[in-house]
């Protein structure tokens, strides 16, 4: 673990897609970036607790109880936090309106930033069709896409001992299948006309897990990532800005190499 870390302030955070219960969860990625990072109001955006996995089998190592541990610290010491469920924790949506432990579940908010522009804060998943119309492909699809976790984590450990760097397969194929890429940038286009039909200027979101931050749609189009490949997360600094923060070995990706990584929005494949 890291020690003797300078605490990096924002004025807000933005997290989702952490999947604690599940063995492809980061969390000592998460748990070192936590400690770096404080904020007067942290987002979880859906998807932290993995209900789909937890129900096939319990996992939970101390790793994922020191992330929900360090969250309410964070809470004790005067952090506001706002919990927006998603596909994966749906359970917790018959809890909206609720509080627990300084904790507020909610649906989906409007979060104002410092520059006054106004964001729609909410998971994604009621704008994925296949989550909506077909749950068993849906079930199916998580089914792949733990498979090519587990077979990246086995591959990663063959680049550490060549001393190559982490490299994601399953990063790598969401963007090269033509359904996939079509699928992100259709949901992008979905969540930005939300926010239109919103009157707001932005919409912040998780559920596809592809960190993005761009205007394509006609208004600010924000995604936090995951922590489970990308170990990403979106800060908001104190005159507004938003920012995509990477965590790798152990620190923040420089913002110049975060950018040229997330920069360009997807496209639909031709």
């Amino acid at each position: 673990m890291l020690q003797d870390l300078e605490v990096t302030r924002v004025r807000t955070l933005f997290l989702s897609d952490i999947h604690l219960g599940t063995k492809g969860c980061q969390a000592g990625h998460l748990l070192d970036f936590l400690k770096e990072y404080d904020a007067d109001v942290i987002y979880l955006v859906g998807d932290i607790i993995d209900g789909w996995r937890l129900r096939s089998g319990w996992y939970w190592p101390q790793a994922h109880n020191d992330v929900v541990q360090k969250l309410l610290r964070k809470v004790r010491k005067g952090t506001r936090l706002i919990y927006i469920p998603g596909n994966h924790d749906e359970f917790m949506r018959d809890y909206i309106g609720s509080h627990f432990g300084g904790i507020e579940l909610v649906d989906q908010a409007i979060h104002e930033a410092a520059d006054g522009k106004r964001y729609l804060v909410i998971h994604g998943d009621q704008f994925d069709l296949v989550v909506r119309h077909a749950r068993w492909l849906a079930l199916l699809g998580d089914w792949a896409y733990t498979t090519a976790l587990f077979v990246n984590t086995y591959l990663n450990l063959v680049r550490r001992r060549m001393g190559l760097t982490y490299w994601s397969l399953s990063a790598w194929a969401k963007l090269k299948v033509k359904n996939a890429v079509n699928f992100i940038s259709q949901f992008e286009d979905f969540l930005s006309s939300e926010a239109k039909r919103q009157e707001v200027d932005g919409v912040i979101c998780g559920h596809i897990h592809h960190a993005a931050l761009h205007d394509t749609f006609g208004i600010r189009y924000v995604n936090t990532g995951d922590w489970v490949e990308s170990c990403t997360a979106v800060v908001e600094h104190y005159d507004g800005t938003l920012e995509i923060v990477r965590w790798l070995d152990g620190k923040a990706l420089p913002a110049s190499q975060v950018r040229a990584l997330v920069s360009q929005p997807t496209r639909q494949a031709a």
